[in-house]
């Protein structure tokens, strides 16, 4: 009952009472972010698989500027990113947006991160189900390592997660991940390998 019905109902009601009280501080951040962006704006916005492999925009603070070089090419994001965007990404602030895609549904708030379009071939069978939930602001895998564990790892942990979705799981991910984001715990702002990346080097081949 609880992941079929209340925890949607769940999620609703706290991104709608989140947004209500915090939308003041979400409108800072966003001018703050504006200036610190050269003009390049305080939004982000980009194709995510949701659940089902549903394609959605997820939002989020733009962290980065778009800077480019003489051939028009963006420069590295170690480049582009800012002092601001490495404050608000490394607080995790850089995630309140996701609020509103969490409000019209195609988020929630705790499940298995959505990830790049471009990985879906590269999952396996038993990775894909993964997506048989909606993707969460912070999932099981986020408040067990964040950005530490392996792919294999993290992906296992989707699936596990999947498999025990009920109310006393999603708290214990809240709390975890609370402490993880004020303690500022296993958290890396650029240069995490990409998936297929990974799976290209270690010889695998993707499921058509």
């Amino acid at each position: 009952m609880y992941k079929h019905f209340f925890k949607r109902l769940i999620d609703f009601t706290i991104a709608l009472v989140a947004l209500l009280c915090i939308g003041w501080f979400l409108i800072i951040i966003a001018i703050w972010l504006h200036f610190a962006n050269k003009g390049a704006g305080a939004f982000f916005f980009q194709e995510r698989p949701g659940k089902g492999e549903k394609v959605f925009k997820i939002v989020k603070f733009k962290t980065m500027t778009d800077e480019r070089d003489t051939d028009g090419k963006l420069l590295p994001d170690e480049v582009r990113l800012t002092k601001v965007g490495k404050f608000v990404r490394s607080t995790s602030i850089d995630e309140l947006p996701q609020l509103w895609n969490v409000l019209v549904g195609d988020m929630a708030l705790i499940g298995p991160r959505p990830l790049l379009v471009r990985y879906l071939p590269w999952y396996t069978e038993e990775e894909r189900h993964r997506h048989d939930v909606r993707p969460g602001i912070s999932g099981y895998a986020q408040s067990h390592g964040r950005n530490t564990v392996t792919w294999d790892e993290k992906l296992a942990m989707d699936v596990w997660y999947v498999n025990n979705v009920s109310l006393k799981t999603d708290l214990s991910i809240i709390f975890k991940t609370i402490k993880s984001v004020l303690l500022r715990e296993s958290v890396e702002v650029a240069g995490v390998e990409a998936l297929d990346v990974c799976r290209m080097k270690e010889g695998k081949t993707i499921n058509k």
